[in-house]
C-alpha cells in the first residue's frame, strides 16, 4: 500500500534487519536505470576500517542527471560499482574527504582496473569512451598520495601501454588540491561545495553538499559532533552522516570515539538540520550492537525519518525520498 507523508513516498513493505527502518516513512523498490534528471545517491559501501566482507569501505556514488560522481574510494569500490552495472568511464570526478587510509585505499584498485578495462572497450567496441586521466579532488596532501601512486604502479601503467596498447591519457591522476570552503565543482547543473568538519588532530577533514535541480544531499565525511556540518547541511533533503558506538569502554575505544559522532550527538545534528532523511554510513558499531539499537540509541535525541545504510542502498532524491533496496548478491 502506498501513501505520501512530510515529502516522502510511503510504502509498506515487510521489515528489514539490515536497514534498520524504523520510524521511517519511505518506498522500498528495485534498482531501475537513470534517467535524464534523476538525482540518486548510492551508498557503495558503508563500513569502516574493520575488514568487513558485507561491509566494504566508504564510497558513495551521486549521479545527477549525465554527471557521475564518487565520494570517497575505500575497499572494493570498483567491484561495488560493477555490481551496479556501472562503468568507471561513467564517473566524471572523484572527491576525498580525507586521507585516512580506508576512504583511499580502493583508489589505486579504482584508478588501475577502471583505465585498464574502459581501454580494452575502447580497443574493442565500436564508440567506447577513450581513457582519460582520472580527476581527483582531495584536501592537502591529494597531489602527493597521487604521485606516489603513479610511482608506485609505474611497472604497470608502462606495460598496460607498451603491451595492453590502452590509451596512456587514462594511466594519470588529475589532482587538484582543496584549500577552502566554497563551490568547488560547478558543472551540468551540479553544484558541489566543500566545507570543513571536525575530525581532529586529522586536518583538513571535509564535508561535501551537493545541489542539483532545486534538490540537495550533504555527506558528512568523518566528524565528530560538527557546528559547522549543521550550518552547511541545514535544510538539505538527503543527509547521510557517519556514526560509531562501541560497548566495553578501553583507552583504545575512547580514542577512537572522540573522533567521531555518537548516536545521540547524530540525533542532534539531524534535529537541527531536519532533512527529508538522514541516513548513517560509515557505520561502527560493536558486534553486541545492532542496526535496532543504533536507532534506538538516536531516538534520544532525534525523531524523524532515519535508515541505517548497508552497502548498495540507493535513494532517489525528489520531491520524495525513495529508497532502494540492494539488488541481490
Amino acid at each position: 500500500m502506498n501513501a505520501r507523508r512530510n515529502g516522502l513516498s510511503v510504502t509498506r513493505a515487510p521489515f528489514r534487519t539490515a536497514a534498520a527502518l524504523v520510524g521511517v516513512l519511505v518506498a522500498f523498490a528495485g534498482l531501475s536505470a537513470q534517467p535524464a534528471g534523476r538525482f540518486r545517491v548510492t551508498l557503495l559501501g558503508t563500513g569502516s576500517p574493520p575488514p568487513k566482507i558485507d561491509q566494504f569501505g566508504p564510497a558513495t556514488l551521486v549521479e545527477a542527471g549525465s554527471t557521475t560522481l564518487l565520494f570517497d574510494t575505500g575497499r572494493g569500490t570498483i567491484q561495488r560499482l560493477t555490481q551496479l552495472g556501472k562503468r568507471y568511464a561513467d564517473v566524471n570526478a572523484v572527491f576525498l574527504t580525507h586521507l585516512h587510509s580506508d576512504h583511499v585505499v580502493g583508489l589505486p584498485d579504482f584508478w588501475l582496473t577502471g583505465w585498464l578495462f574502459t581501454g580494452i572497450a575502447a580497443l574493442t567496441q565500436a564508440g567506447a569512451p577513450q581513457p582519460r586521466a582520472l580527476s581527483l579532488f582531495g584536501p592537502m596532501g591529494t597531489e602527493s598520495l597521487a604521485a606516489h601512486l603513479e610511482q608506485a604502479f609505474a611497472f604497470d601503467v608502462g606495460m598496460r601501454i607498451s603491451d595492453d596498447r590502452i590509451g596512456r591519457d587514462g594511466g594519470r591522476i588529475a589532482v587538484t588540491e582543496l584549500r577552502e570552503e566554497g563551490v568547488v565543482y560547478d558543472e551540468g547543473g551540479v553544484r558541489v561545495t566543500l566545507f570543513d568538519v571536525d575530525h581532529r588532530p586529522i586536518v583538513p577533514a571535509f564535508g561535501y553538499r551537493i545541489d542539483y535541480a532545486g534538490r540537495s544531499v550533504a555527506l558528512s565525511g568523518d566528524t565528530r559532533f560538527s557546528e559547522n556540518l549543521i550550518k552547511r547541511a541545514s535544510g538539505v533533503d538527503l543527509l547521510v552522516h557517519e556514526v560509531a558506538v562501541r560497548t566495553g569502554e578501553t583507552q583504545e575505544t575512547s580514542r577512537m570515539l572522540a573522533h567521531h559522532t555518537l548516536p545521540d550527538q547524530a540525533g542532534i545534528v539531524f534535529t537541527r538540520t531536519a532533512p527529508k532523511l538522514a541516513v548513517y554510513s560509515h557505520v561502527d558499531m560493536s558486534p553486541d550492537v545492532t542496526h535496532e539499537r543504533l536507532i534506538e540509541m538516536t531516538r534520544q535525541t532525534y525523531k524523524g525519518p532515519l535508515v541505517v545504510g548497508v552497502d548498495l542502498m540507493s535513494f532517489d532524491v525528489g520531491e520524495t525520498i525513495t529508497v532502494h533496496e540492494p539488488p541481490a548478491r
